[in-house]
Parts: C-alpha cells; sequence; structure tokens
C-alpha cells in the first residue's frame, strides 16, 4: 500500500449516472452543491416557500456546465427543513431537470424520512441519495426499514463518537452502523466523516484513510462547513481572500483522499470546481507514480485538461528495462562499429546490459 494506494479493493457506487470511489486518481470526487440554505439571496419566504426561480434555474445551470467543462460530476443539495418545503423545492428541481442527481438535505430524522417518502411518491429513487444516516438517530433499524419500503438504494453514513472526536471514534462508530443498517439493501453507502471545524477537518482527512483502507467504502465531508466559519477572514482581508481559502480547501479535500464533498452554498461552483480540477490532476500523477494507470475517461480532468502532460508520462511510464537495453543496444553498435565487426550469432552480450555480460563471460 502506498500514499495513493490502498491494497483492499476499492468499492464503486453508482447513483444514478454517477460513479463514486475507487482508488485515488480513478475518477474525480462528486461535488455536492447547496440550494436555498439559510442565507442564500435567491430564497425569498420558507412559510410559504418562496424564491427566484430564474436565478436558481442559473445557478443549476452553472453547476452543470462547470461539471462538464472541468470533468468534476455534480450532485444538487436542497436544504429543505419542512415538508412544505421538501415538496416545493424538490417538485420544481424535478421540473425544470431530469438528469441530475439530488439529495435533500435536512438537519431531523423526521424531515429526512419525510424526504424520503416524497422520493417514493414520485418514482425517483434511481437519481436521489439519502442524506443521511447519523450515528445520533435514536433507532437506526427502523429508519433503515422506512428507507426499504420507499426503494432507497443510495445513503449517506454520517459516523460519529462523542467520547473520541479524533479519527479513531469514527471508525469505531461507522463499524456499530454498518452492522445496523444491513436489512437495508443498499447499493451504494457513502460514509460522511463529520466535519466539526477547520483545523479538526485533519481528523475527517485521517478517517477518510482508514475507511479506505479498512472497508473500501466511498468517504468524504463538508470542507465548507469550516471555511464557512471561518469568517473573520473577509473583515480581516476581504471576499478574495476567503474566496482564496474555501477554494484551498476543497482542493486540499481531493488530495485527502475526499471520493465526494459538500462545498456549501452553490455560489461557490466557479472556484470549487476550477480548485478540484486541478487537485484531481496532480492526485492521479502521484497516485500513477505508485503503480495506478492513467485513466481512460477523456473527461478526467488530466486528460480533458493537460493532453500534453498525459502523453509526456506515457513517456516516462516505459519500463526503465526498456530504456536500459535500448542504452546498451546502442552501446553495443558502437562499440562493433570501431573495431569493424558485423553483428552475428556470438554478439549477444553486446546487446547486454554491462552486469549481465560480465556474469556471462565468466
Amino acid at each position: 500500500m502506498g500514499l495513493y494506494h490502498f491494497d483492499t479493493p476499492q468499492r464503486v457506487m453508482k447513483i444514478g449516472h454517477i460513479e463514486v470511489g475507487g482508488q485515488p486518481g480513478e475518477r474525480p470526487p462528486v461535488l455536492f452543491a447547496n440550494m436555498f440554505q439559510t442565507g442564500h439571496k435567491i430564497v425569498e419566504s420558507r412559510k410559504p416557500p418562496r424564491w427566484d426561480k430564474a436565478k436558481a434555474l442559473d445557478e443549476i445551470k452553472l453547476v452543470e456546465e462547470m461539471s462538464n467543462e472541468t470533468g468534476v460530476p455534480a450532485i444538487i443539495g436542497l436544504v429543505a427543513p419542512s415538508p412544505d418545503e421538501i415538496r416545493a423545492y424538490c417538485e420544481w428541481f424535478l421540473s425544470i431537470n431530469d438528469t441530475l442527481v439530488f439529495q435533500i438535505d435536512t438537519w431531523t430524522e423526521e424531515a429526512r424520512r419525510a424526504g424520503a417518502r416524497f422520493v417514493k411518491a414520485a418514482g425517483v429513487q434511481h437519481r436521489f441519495n439519502y442524506n443521511s444516516i447519523t450515528a445520533w438517530d435514536p433507532d437506526i433499524p427502523d429508519q433503515v426499514a422506512e428507507l426499504k419500503e420507499c426503494g432507497i438504494k443510495s445513503v449517506i453514513l454520517q459516523p460519529f463518537d462523542a467520547e473520541d472526536k479524533k479519527a479513531t471514534g469514527r471508525l469505531k462508530s461507522l463499524r456499530k452502523m454498518l452492522k445496523a443498517i444491513e436489512g437495508g439493501e443498499f447499493t451504494s453507502i457513502l460514509v460522511d466523516t463529520t466535519t466539526m471545524n477547520l483545523p479538526t477537518q485533519g481528523f475527517c482527512y485521517l478517517a477518510n484513510r482508514m475507511v479506505k483502507e479498512e472497508f473500501g467504502l466511498p468517504t468524504g465531508n463538508a470542507p465548507a462547513n469550516g471555511s464557512y466559519m471561518w469568517k473573520s477572514t473577509i473583515e480581516k482581508w476581504g471576499r478574495p481572500a476567503f474566496q482564496g481559502m474555501d477554494a484551498a480547501m476543497h482542493g486540499i479535500a481531493a488530495v485527502m483522499w475526499n471520493d465526494w464533498m459538500a462545498y456549501g452554498p452553490i455560489t461557490g461552483t466557479r472556484r470549487v470546481f476550477t480548485a478540484v480540477a486541478a487537485a484531481v490532476a496532480m492526485v492521479t500523477v502521484m497516485a500513477w507514480d505508485e503503480g495506478l494507470e492513467l485513466p481512460e475517461d477523456p473527461a478526467h480532468p488530466l486528460n480533458k485538461h493537460f493532453p500534453k502532460e498525459v502523453e509526456f508520462m506515457k513517456g516516462l511510464r516505459a519500463a526503465k528495462s526498456d530504456r536500459l537495453m535500448e542504452a546498451q543496444k546502442v552501446k553495443g553498435e558502437k562499440r562493433r562499429a570501431a573495431r569493424g565487426a558485423t553483428v552475428g550469432e556470438g554478439d549477444d552480450a553486446e546487446l547486454m546490459p554491462d552486469s549481465a555480460a560480465a556474469i556471462q563471460s565468466n
């Protein structure tokens, strides 16, 4: 096992048309964009739900555009705390887009279950990601039973241990949660390593690696939950400083074994997709140096944006032994030319590495 290679077989989950997981560098992490959260300027009223639909549509189109242009896949998260908002936002979203995978982001278990029931009624389970089953939900088996009844196949698990808030606690909690959901018949399981704040995001990254080592499951978290807590950057150094820090947070996450990440407000789309595409290219090179084959998908950020560099890497991949043999062949030809020899039987030693020729001559 290397820094960017796991001996444990890595599981690739499929949610709608999106694939998540695998060895680092194989595919870019999936980005989750949030809409309708507190402070989103397009929201005019929550009771009753009312928002600027034209601007909301433009924001979704931008996500699709940046996803297509960067090669980084996307999921839309609809922040809907109440049943009325769940229905309003989801009905509108499904009316304007028939391809994007979506999820309902809400805090209470009852609201999450209500979202699952709406999805069942709408018949769109195939493009829905349930966010999420948490470690502090009081009756996980009962929740799982309802999700099974609703036909929900894709879920996020959010492990956490209040007594051990480090990476090891996430692992202990996850082991328990995996047993608790065994009756769910889920075909896609993503693990949320639970962001608390910006500095302790480091625990999330360590947990990412530990989860992939032990279970091979796709891991991720919400770097934006850390970056948006450091609001004083705007007051101290201006909005561009915050935007740079936020982009860096997501680029770092792409390097630290995130198979997916929630990037918070959809308004950060341009900077986050760009930062992640750049980071993915570098991760892929590091993984390649440890033995990963170069990705074949032309939409992979490395292939899409750096084709000349890919060709350069392919040249480097020529086996050292091949290059050595070629060098020895040239050297042998020069020796024969110097003494007027012709190539024939008995000249094989001239084509061998010096050490091999010396052994044979003895």
